[in-house]
């Protein structure tokens, strides 16, 4: 008889139980759920016993802190100082500002403001999450919130726009902000920055000469 056929069954047979063994023991202690513990927390990973599956949407677990997940403006904060708009390495904040001939009203903080947002719009389909807009805001009304589920069936969707101002409002204070003829351009043209500084023209540096290698006066 071939001794090594039936030694090839009894592997087996001690394979399946040394499995199922294991099985077994993590079902005997699979009697209820584990806590629900976020990341930071210094038992997450000595977990090993319990119920892991979660009911998600009706169960979650504890988003960090320190998470950057969907972008918020707080509008009423904002002095459309447009930092964010020109840190993002992505472009996905779109800025159409007012400049107003005075201050008009203050943020939570006590900084003026004197620009108005006709449109302050973030495309979350563009973000990258890199927090840098959070990090040069001035006055902080912008953050990343924890809603990191945020998904939509058209990609549009994801454009938020946090501008409150109405289309009456905007024509009127453009009106407003226009400068008397014969003056700059007037603020607030659409598609551009208020208040945004022109770039000075470069100096004319003298050329070189090339025969003596000295620069002409």
């Amino acid at each position: 008889m071939n001794t090594g056929y039936w030694k090839s069954i009894l592997d087996s047979i001690s394979s399946i139980w040394t499995g199922m063994r294991l099985t077994f023991r993590h079902i005997g202690t699979a009697t209820k759920s584990v806590s629900k513990d976020g990341v930071a927390s210094d038992n997450y990973f000595a977990r090993s016993e319990g119920l892991m599956s979660l009911q998600y949407p009706h169960e979650t677990l504890p988003v960090p802190d320190n998470g950057r997940y969907r972008l918020h403006n707080e509008i009423d904060d904002c002095i459309v100082c447009d930092k964010c708009a020109k840190v993002c390495p992505v472009d996905c904040i779109e800025i159409d500002a007012i400049k107003d001939k005075e201050v008009y009203g203050t943020t939570s903080d006590g900084t003026p403001k004197r620009i108005h947002a006709a449109r302050f719009d973030i495309d979350m389909g563009k973000c990258c999450f890199c927090g840098l807009c959070t990090t040069v805001c001035p006055t902080e009304c912008l953050t990343m919130t924890k809603a990191y589920d945020f998904s939509e069936y058209d990609v549009i969707e994801h454009i938020y726009s946090f501008a409150n101002m109405s289309d009456e409002e905007i024509a009127e204070k453009r009106k407003q902000a226009e400068i008397p003829s014969g003056g700059a351009s007037p603020a607030g043209t659409p598609g551009k920055t208020a208040g945004k500084p022109m770039m000075k023209p470069r100096p004319s540096m003298p050329k070189p000469n090339i025969n003596t290698g000295k620069k002409d006066d």
